[in-house]
């Protein structure tokens, strides 16, 4: 069994400097709606070609490898005439793991990722190889000492196979250290202007309420290779701060985020923390202080000057109707007492209900108030 893969991207972490060329591949069984067999390959995380058994093709994910297929279509033949015969490999080690699991029927996957990475300013060179089996890792391939690690009892008698396969090792030796390393610096030259470009992102500070953290957002940047970090007087934060993830957008660039918790930060220390962001080959920083005036929050409260001014001009428009009402009685029938004809003004049910009125104002606008204090001191839970 040679190289292969898809899916479950297996997690690594390179080097700002690093570049990268991965297969994925898998084969699943009682898998409605899903291919029995896909692969993609990906170059510094960006997906190049994708094949599934329901298509029963190539297909180039990026303008530039299919400039490159054009050039030379042989190319495209030897990743489908591989990709084909994975097919069957595949179909087969999954029937085999199956029996050495014990197992009939059911969902089952089975996942193999190959490559391998290269430091362009070191000239380091790293493989990878690494099989996993209904979503836990099966063996793995140690390219420092060129033995495999088997994660389970069942692949103990597959280590054992491979370890004294001196053919196969010398040819894996090859291929990660010239073969895999030629064909990644092929497509770093043919996606050069997509791979190996620098686009700074938008860094935003972002809080929820007033005693939440304030995270530092940074979004649009590309490659997957920066750094966002808090620091305080210049050295970075540990014990106040998360760290999030980095997360594609659809435009291919990247997000990520790091949260600092500002609940134990005096008011008069928050100009001491800033939020760093460092990109692979920018020498310049992209620094943001944390300033109460440039976070942007997704519940900023009810204007309490605007309540208070509306209120205010209800009140008025309220107190001239009265006096609207009071002159135009005046001027067409005169002051009486207030019980002096049926159909005068009754002054003092008018009085009352004008107090009456004032007063569920005033209670209204104090529920306001109430309600705005709640949710600007985050006591209002969602």
């Amino acid at each position: 069994m040679k190289e292969f893969i898809l899916l479950l991207l297996f997690c690594h972490v390179a080097s700002p400097v690093t570049h990268s060329l991965k297969y994925f591949f898998t084969a699943s069984s009682g898998v409605s709606n899903f291919p029995e067999f896909v692969a993609d390959a990906s170059v510094d995380e960006v997906q190049m070609v994708h094949y599934d058994s329901n298509i029963k093709k190539v297909e180039p994910k990026q303008d530039w490898m299919s400039k490159l297929i054009a050039d030379d279509p042989q190319h495209l033949e030897w990743y489908t005439a591989r990709c084909v015969g994975f097919q069957l490999v595949h179909k087969a080690e999954l029937e085999t793991l199956t029996q050495r699991f014990n197992q009939t029927g059911g969902v089952h996957i089975y996942q193999k990722m190959y490559g391998c990475e290269w430091d362009d300013e070191t000239g380091d060179v790293n493989g990878l190889k690494q099989y996993g089996y209904d979503g836990e890792d099966f063996i793995v391939l140690v390219m420092k000492t060129w033995t495999w690690i088997a994660s389970t009892p069942q692949a103990v008698i597959t280590k054992h196979k491979w370890d004294n396969d001196k053919a196969r090792l010398a040819y894996l030796q090859n291929f990660y250290t010239k073969e895999c390393i030629d064909r990644l610096k092929k497509y770093l030259d043919y996606g050069k202007s997509t791979l190996q470009r620098t686009v700074l992102p938008l860094v935003s500070l972002l809080q929820k309420s007033p005693s939440s953290p304030v995270s530092c957002h940074a979004t649009g940047f590309y490659p997957d290779k920066g750094m966002l970090f808090w620091t305080r007087d210049g050295e970075e934060v540990q014990d106040l701060m998360d760290q999030g993830e980095s997360f594609p957008n659809h435009d291919g660039t990247f997000q990520t985020s790091v949260q600092l918790d500002v609940s134990s930060v005096k008011p008069e220390d928050w100009g001491k923390y800033e939020c760093v962001f460092q990109l692979s080959g920018v020498k310049k920083d992209i620094v943001t202080k944390l300033d109460p005036a440039v976070i942007k929050t997704n519940n900023p409260g009810i204007n309490i000057a605007l309540v208070i001014g509306v209120s205010a001009g209800l009140l008025l428009l309220l107190a001239i109707c009265i006096a609207g009402v009071f002159i135009w009685r005046r001027n067409n029938n005169g002051f009486r007492p207030a019980n002096s004809s049926p159909s005068g003004i009754n002054t003092a049910l008018v009085i009352r209900v004008v107090a009456g009125l004032l007063l569920l104002l005033a209670i209204c606008i104090a529920g306001v108030s109430v309600f705005i204090w709640r949710m600007n001191n985050n006591v209002l839970e969602t």
